[in-house]
């Protein structure tokens, strides 16, 4: 899904008025239940409903937030089997955005694909989560992401500020290991739950993480009074991660950025200093060789 796209989807998700009773999170969960061959559709909506609840309406941090403050995110669960009445094999998109400051623009702090989005579920269900305990693996999926998305955001608004969310974040993936779910474990894959949070808690990431403030602070909301100032600064977050990735080639969180930040910074490298521009296509092609001719638009456009 490219940057775009994305933006509309998010603007089609939360286009529609819906009472919301979140402390901190504004999540519109969306089910596409179109490969599932059943008679009884009931339930489908009622996991919307209730999954939708189950973030939105929990106290997830100590903070308070008002109504525009909350952080907006979708999380779209795409099933794709039903084995029983109760078991579903899923993916799932996680997007969250963060305002820009002094513009209406939006920019996506997360835009991840996970494969392994496995889940019991039946209606009437009790969707019930205590910490640093193992109660149900779809309840300690929306946790996780629920405190990612919390992460990331903290992140964007002050240095190192979602470390208490990542750390939960861990604590979820501890705690579900237990389950025998794919995703939980550092075996099935190195782009899982697990790998994300591994990262977010590794002292040497420290530094990509200090470059998400960078990136959001000094750079995208200064961008509209000093774009050249902001430029630069966008520059120099991109060594800092490149310097990452060498280190510790293709990371999660490395390919996490790129993944959702992509068309973003070629709109933003397609204007101004030319050296600057060359400069952002060299660090860009080297971490994400894949897209090079999508960076090649840096310099020709």
């Amino acid at each position: 899904m490219n940057y775009a796209r994305i933006l509309l989807c998010l603007t089609l998700l939360f286009g529609f008025s819906i009472k919301s009773f979140a402390q901190e999170l504004d999540c519109r969960v969306v089910i596409n239940a179109q490969l599932i061959q059943s008679t009884e559709r009931r339930v489908f909506q009622e996991m919307e409903s209730e999954f939708s609840r189950f973030i939105n309406e929990r106290k997830w941090t100590d903070g308070e937030f008002q109504n525009n403050e909350k952080i907006k995110c979708a999380i779209m669960i795409n099933l794709e089997e039903q084995p029983n009445v109760s078991n579903f094999n899923a993916t799932v998109q996680i997007i969250s955005i963060r305002p820009v400051y002094g513009t209406t623009y939006e920019t996506s702090l997360i835009n991840f694909a996970d494969r392994n989005f496995d889940f019991e579920y039946t209606q009437s269900q009790p969707m019930n989560y205590t910490e640093n305990s193992y109660t149900s693996n779809i309840t300690s999926l929306l946790a996780y992401y629920a405190y990612m998305v919390l992460a990331y955001d903290y992140d964007s608004f002050s240095n190192l500020g979602g470390d208490r969310m990542f750390t939960k974040a861990w604590e979820v993936v501890n705690t579900a290991q237990q389950s025998g779910y794919t995703g939980w474990d550092q075996f099935s894959s190195v782009r899982n739950r697990y790998w994300w949070s591994e990262n977010a808690i590794d002292q040497f990431m420290k530094s990509f993480r200090e470059s998400m403030y960078l990136y959001h602070i000094k750079g995208l909301d200064i961008m509209a009074d000093k774009p050249e100032e902001a430029r630069a600064n966008i520059l120099e977050v991109l060594k800092k991660i490149a310097v990452v990735n060498k280190s510790k080639p293709r990371s999660i969180m490395v390919i996490t950025f790129l993944d959702t930040k992509a068309e973003e910074l070629i709109s933003i490298f397609s204007e101004g200093n030319m050296n600057v521009r060359r400069e952002a296509y060299d660090l860009l092609k080297t971490m994400d060789p894949a897209r090079n001719e999508e960076f090649k638009k840096i310099l020709t456009n």
